[in-house]
């Protein structure tokens, strides 16, 4: 067997999955704010005000890694949902659902600093916009999919309930793409991009790469934080847990 299949066939062991999420989660947290506070720090003292929107464009630097990880996660959330009912694998049973409350959370900080952000410019906290409203629906679907998993007792049936759901949910995520290109929209067109010509200036695209990177980061401390809870709850009655529980109990003794 190739090593790289064998060892993600191993991952998918309870045991193993925890040894990894336990080892690698705190870096995740950790590189994932120290990167994100670079590009804070580039964003607040570097990058000048902008020519038409003076200072209060800086809150780009959080709302659009923001709306780019609440529809990242979403997808992802779909993708481990998909293999997990297809190959039946608990692990991606587990991490779809540990993506939930995280997607669920960006996409709330996305929507609070739209609103921040619209209403200097637009005159108003919110507006039923394209792109806005169908950012709000986002946000109710992360809902259903966790109301839906904490509403059934048999952890397998919630997981494979409210996986279908998020993979039902995923074709929202093009019309909350190209939302500002299909209708009259007030917020505007794509003007920042990673890769290739952006109409944002050079000097600000810099302090949003390393946010960015550093969203991506956190969210995989996150993520592996979230799913090895899951993973200790679902398998609570094995020896496993019961040996690593005392362990802990004896590092913890004075």
């Amino acid at each position: 067997m190739n090593p790289l299949v064998r060892w993600f066939h191993q991952l998918g062991s309870p045991p193993t999955f925890d040894r990894f999420a336990a080892r690698w989660a705190p870096w995740g947290y950790v590189s994932g704010l120290l990167v994100m506070a670079w590009g804070l720090y580039g964003a607040l003292f570097q990058v000048p005000a902008d020519y038409q929107q003076g200072d209060s464009f800086r809150i780009l630097y959080i709302h659009v890694p923001s709306a780019w990880m609440s529809m990242a996660v979403f997808a992802l959330m779909a993708a481990y949902a998909a293999v997990a009912l297809i190959w039946r694998i608990k692990l991606c049973e587990i991490l779809a659902m540990a993506c939930a409350p995280i997607g669920a959370g960006f996409t709330v900080i996305t929507l609070a600093t739209g609103s921040i952000w619209g209403k200097p410019m637009w005159g108003t906290w919110w507006d039923w916009d394209p792109r806005l409203t169908s950012e709000l629906i986002l946000l109710f679907l992360y809902l259903g999919v966790i109301g839906l998993y904490n509403a059934i007792d048999d952890r397998r049936a919630a997981a494979r309930a409210a996986g279908l759901l998020a993979i039902v949910g995923v074709v929202l995520l093009p019309v909350i793409r190209y939302s500002v290109e299909w209708w009259n929209s007030l917020h505007q067109g794509q003007t920042i991009r990673l890769m290739g010509e952006s109409s944002m200036d050079a000097s600000m695209i810099a302090p949003l790469i390393w946010m960015v990177v550093g969203t991506k980061l956190w969210f995989v401390g996150a993520l592996l934080s979230r799913a090895r809870g899951d993973n200790l709850r679902r398998e609570s009655g094995k020896a496993w847990v019961a040996q690593l529980a005392g362990a802990a109990g004896k590092d913890g003794a004075p």
